[in-house]
This record gives structure tokens, sequence and C-alpha cells, in this order.
């Protein structure tokens, strides 16, 4: 393809964008929580069978601090 082309294609939407159907929106409805981030902890699978439940988990973690 050449230049020109490509950026014309760029500039489109494909058709199955019904900006109809997306009314609505609330912009920045979920930024509270985008902030906050994500608290996963992933553990080693000999880890995770010592303990029976997350909560087991959560409980050691704190008492090791």
């Amino acid at each position: 393809m050449n230049k020109e082309f490509e950026n014309e294609m760029e500039d489109e939407l494909r058709p199955e964008y019904d900006f109809a159907k997306m009314q609505g929106g609330v912009r920045g409805k979920y930024i509270k929580q985008y902030r906050k981030g994500t608290n996963l902890v992933l553990l080693y699978p000999d880890v995770a069978q010592a303990f029976p439940n997350d909560k087991a988990v959560n409980e050691a973690e704190a008492i090791a601090n």
C-alpha cells in the first residue's frame, strides 16, 4: 500500500462503531479505582498449597511484618 492510502485508512472508523448506541458514558467514572491500582500477589505453587485460603495468607503475611 502507498502512504496516502495508509493515512486515509487511519482516519476511518470501522462500521461496527455505532455511536447512536454509545450514549450516556460518564467521563472519569472509574478513575478512583484506577488510581488505587491493584494488590494482586502471585504465590509459588508450593506456597499456595500451604495455605487453605487467601485469608490465611493475609494473616501469615501480617504476622511476618
